[in-house]
């Protein structure tokens, strides 16, 4: 067990070191610049907003399905809006509370 944690952490650490070398500020991004963005990169950014939008007592879980079904809808609709903030967008698909279903 111990091995496989070690190997995790080293290849988390490869991924990441290139994640790293970037910062990237959400609140500029408009929804055209995401949809065009490299599928890491909007890997990185999907994740990331899919914690942004937990609420505090969410339980510690990724539920994949939603997380895909999430990602299509905002990708659909930054495809759909591209002049629209990705912070917006998200404010609007990925819901802090309430039914994502709209």
């Amino acid at each position: 067990m111990k091995a496989f944690g070690a190997a995790f952490v080293s290849a988390f650490l490869l991924v990441a070191g290139s994640a790293t070398a970037q910062v990237v500020d959400l609140s500029t991004i408009k929804c055209g610049e995401f949809v065009k963005s490299d599928k890491e990169t909007i890997g990185y950014i999907v994740m990331w907003l899919d914690g942004y939008y937990k609420e505090k007592d969410d339980p510690p879980i990724i539920d994949f399905t939603k997380f895909q079904k999430d990602a299509a809808r905002l990708g659909k609709y930054c495809g759909d809006n591209p002049e629209i903030g990705l912070i917006t967008a998200s404010d609007k698909i990925l819901q802090k509370s309430g039914d994502n279903s709209d």
